[in-house]
């Protein structure tokens, strides 16, 4: 989502804290002030943790069986991971932030910058503004970095969260120059947006450390011995825009539809009715987006650490014609079967959707235009699925009711309460 940038000015980014935890406690006090921990698919390990959960030292990717047996002893609470309610409580965010700009640009599902203006007093006022705004209409904190670039935002954002002086909201050009340059010789290079842990290395090597020894260096010796990206990222921080507004993507490269199993698949049967689920699922997304796709692989795995019995089999399928039909993505996908071998415990399958084109673009002739792409059995799956819930209708074995044995297993999960009726929240007067 992005509007047009009209002209010089501030950048503000707003990061939502601690999403996924912060959403699951907009709906449940009971959570406030616990070590809370979000789990990853099948409930694997913590994505998320809570301010409290990272004082008990738990690191990020802590699978959850470790933690589990002393979950009382702490008093540790974990949730499932309920994307829905993440998505609607995103959009709600991004909604509200929407009013305070001309321009809004969603960088990742807790995350916006904005185009604003002002004195530093002012925008140090608006910064505020947002953060109250959201707080009190959505439920969730954030926090605001206000500067002339989006990296120097980021970087504003990550003090007002880390450093409780600024009661989250740093605006770059009010801190004082000395204590900026305090605050970047502080924090290492890869501490910075874009820098990766090898690229850390190399900088390392030339006595580039701290973010501050970047700032100082010279962006044509940079681009010289790395390239113009980071050159961008000197300049940046040296207070020079130049990472421009992203615009919405209209088309797309690719997209995947892949998930570990619950339970491992041991048969091809079992197989076909995950890639059912998986073109039924491809086929909504792309006729959301107004694309057809051209090539569709699929794939399916045994697990890492499995190598006594390991198999990998894909196949690569080009389909007859630009397509978002569910059942010629379907029969595609069908064609992996062969190649899997019964007895086997695959713990991964997956397809993707390739060579994308918007709808319409290449008519076919018409001895080959596909019958079921003409009665729309596509959008129809669809709007029966958003009317009476996924799972209610789906083509051949994808359509049997209850959910298969091998769907992502979500024990703990939360309440949808944002966009199901029969779980919105009941407030009881006293």
């Amino acid at each position: 989502m992005s509007r047009a940038l009209p002209g010089r000015g501030s950048i503000a980014l707003v990061d939502v804290n601690c999403f996924y935890a912060s959403a699951e406690r907009a709906f449940d006090p009971s959570l406030e002030d616990r070590p809370l921990v979000v789990l990853s698919n099948n409930d694997g390990c913590a994505v998320t943790r809570s301010p409290e959960a990272k004082a008990l030292g738990i690191p990020l990717g802590e699978p959850w069986f470790k933690l589990a047996p002393r979950a009382s002893e702490w008093g540790l609470v974990a949730r499932s991971s309920n994307y829905e309610l993440y998505g609607d409580i995103s959009a709600r965010v991004m909604e509200l932030l929407g009013r305070y700009s001309a321009w809004l640009e969603v960088y990742s599902i807790d995350e916006a910058f904005l185009g604003v203006s002002g004195t530093p007093a002012e925008l140090q006022q608006l910064g505020y503004s947002m953060k109250t705004a959201v707080r009190r209409n959505v439920g969730v904190p954030v926090c605001v970095g206000i500067a002339e670039t989006k990296t120097l935002a980021k970087l504003a954002n990550k003090w007002a969260k880390h450093n409780p002086a600024f009661d989250g909201v740093c605006h770059w050009d009010a801190v004082p120059a000395g204590q900026r340059e305090k605050l970047m010789a502080g924090l290492s290079v890869i501490e910075l947006w874009g820098v990766a842990a090898r690229l850390t290395k190399r900088l390392n090597g030339l006595g580039i450390h701290s973010v501050l020894d970047l700032a100082r260096a010279d962006p044509v010796r940079i681009r010289d011995r790395f390239s113009v990206v980071l050159m961008r990222t000197v300049l940046e921080l040296q207070g020079t825009p130049c990472i421009p507004l992203e615009e919405e993507r209209i088309g797309r490269d690719q997209l995947i539809f892949s998930r570990s199993f619950a339970a491992p698949i041991t048969t091809g049967a079992g197989l076909r009715q995950v890639f059912g689920v998986y073109a039924q699922q491809a086929s909504a997304r792309l006729a959301k987006h107004g694309l057809q796709a051209k090539v569709l692989t699929a794939f399916a795995a045994t697990s890492f650490y499995n190598p006594q019995a390991s198999s990998h089999p894909s196949v690569c399928v080009p389909l007859p014609m630009p397509t978002a039909d569910p059942v010629l993505l379907a029969r595609a996908a069908y064609a992996l079967l062969p190649r899997i071998v019964d007895g086997v415990k695959y713990v991964r399958a997956g397809i993707m959707v390739t060579d994308l084109r918007p709808t319409g673009n290449q008519a076919p002739l018409p001895v080959f235009e596909n019958p079921h792409e003409e009665r729309g059995i596509g959008s129809l799956l669809e709007e029966v699925s958003r009317r009476y819930g996924r799972g209610s209708i789906g083509l051949g074995q994808a359509g049997i009711r209850g959910g298969p044995d091998w769907s992502m297993k979500r024990d703990m999960l939360s309440p949808r309460y944002t966009t199901h009726w029969a779980e919105l929240p009941i407030v009881k007067a006293a």
